[in-house]
């Protein structure tokens, strides 16, 4: 594409069922929340690179010939099938200034676009003169994969504008996607960013981002579902921090001390996450308002099964509680201790009863979005088909 103007998004994730029974080797179910991140890719008059976060503040520009100084000694020890080294990581923070034991989401999105502008100029030529924009409606450390949407724009643009994958938007068309081919190559590269960022990630939000709807992870594999419907839910954010470390390690003290009382709730989950695989592939053939019953009742069963295993929390009961009131079905996703839940919202749920349960669960305090799951993964757009609000953030700066 040269460096064109372009403007590529990549969708957040959710755990649909599964959490904390993944760890133990059972099913879990990923889904692509219609919650996105865009990037906006201008040439840049002067030779160099510049960057802008606004969510979390950054705004970094670095000139030519100082990249390809970094670029030449980053090229010699560089395996992009290697994790990304601590002497690569190390070189890279002296460059851009940053201390080294932070762990700052503003200082490790910085260093991961470094990482992938040189590792992808090293391997793939190089990439022009830029100027990127990213804005996201995704909030920041809620588990919604919001660094690996990050990651799957930085890949998508830079591959594309340095020729090592097509540009597949053709005059007149709203938006378009790469091939299965392409896509592999984007989701590799964003895995490596993620890595810059996680330091050891499952994989599975990348995979989300790039090739969007649904998917299956189970051991280390992970499986894209053929064809799933795009379903309406509520998202909220209970805004309770949690450590996902901490809640995996008391699940499985729990495990440990009940082995005969745990390990039938594990396989309950993973029976749950099979049996919502099957009705979702099953519902694109056959759109009848029966699914929604079945996938009603698998969120309650599983939510119960989560709370047994020590992942529940008062704001999740809360959350729970608010939306069963106007008859609407809730579970978390996620590692849980707070965090977020998802609420179904049937065909046929009236706008005013999910008005209503929004007015509710913003009154304890929590934020709220109604959005879909299993959306598009990584695409690039024409102008017309952002919305008013993305458009306006992506071309006021």
């Amino acid at each position: 594409m040269g460096a064109r103007s372009a403007v590529v998004s990549a969708p957040g994730k959710a755990i649909l069922h599964g959490e904390h029974a993944v760890v133990h080797g059972k099913v879990a179910l990923a889904v692509a929340l219609d919650l996105r991140t865009f990037l906006r890719l201008r040439p840049r008059g002067e030779r160099g690179v510049c960057v802008r976060l606004p969510g979390v503040g950054v705004v970094r520009s670095w000139d030519g010939p100082g990249l390809q100084a970094l670029r030449r000694g980053f090229a010699a020890d560089f395996d992009e099938s290697k994790s990304p080294s601590a002497e690569q990581l190390d070189a890279l923070k002296e460059f851009a200034g940053i201390d080294a034991g932070t762990s700052a989401p503003e200082s490790l999105a910085t260093l991961a676009f470094l990482y992938m502008y040189l590792a992808i100029s090293a391997k793939h030529g190089d990439v022009p003169s830029v100027d990127i924009l990213v804005w996201s409606e995704l909030p920041t450390g809620a588990g919604l994969g919001s660094s690996a949407a990050y990651t799957v724009c930085l890949a998508a643009a830079l591959l594309t504008v340095c020729g090592a994958i097509s540009c597949p938007l053709k005059e007149g068309e709203p938006t378009a996607r790469w091939t299965e081919e392409e896509l592999a190559l984007i989701n590799h590269w964003a895995f490596q960013g993620e890595r810059v960022i996680h330091g050891n990630p499952s994989g599975v939000d990348n995979a989300v981002g790039t090739w969007g709807g649904a998917l299956r992870y189970q051991s280390g594999k992970i499986t894209p579902l053929k064809r799933v419907p795009m379903l309406k839910i509520l998202l909220t954010n209970t805004k309770v921090p949690r450590s996902t470390k901490v809640l995996v390690a008391g699940v499985k003290e729990k495990i440990l001390k009940f082995p005969a009382i745990m390990n039938p709730v594990l396989d309950s989950i993973d029976a749950i996450s099979q049996e919502c695989q099957s009705v979702l592939e099953a519902m694109p053939a056959n759109p009848s308002p029966e699914y929604y019953p079945v996938l009603e009742e698998l969120f309650d069963t599983n939510q119960h099964h989560l709370n047994v295993l020590g992942a529940g929390h008062p704001s999740l009961d809360r959350l729970c509680q608010v939306t069963a009131s106007h008859g609407l079905h809730s579970k978390l996703t996620g590692a849980g201790g707070g965090g977020c839940g998802i609420t179904l919202l049937r065909p046929d749920t009236s706008p005013l009863a999910v008005e209503a349960a929004k007015q509710d669960l913003r009154a304890c305090g929590f934020e709220c979005w109604e959005t879909s799951i299993g959306a598009p993964g990584v695409t690039l757009h024409s102008s017309s088909s952002l919305n008013a609000q993305v458009l306006h953030t992506l071309t006021q700066s």
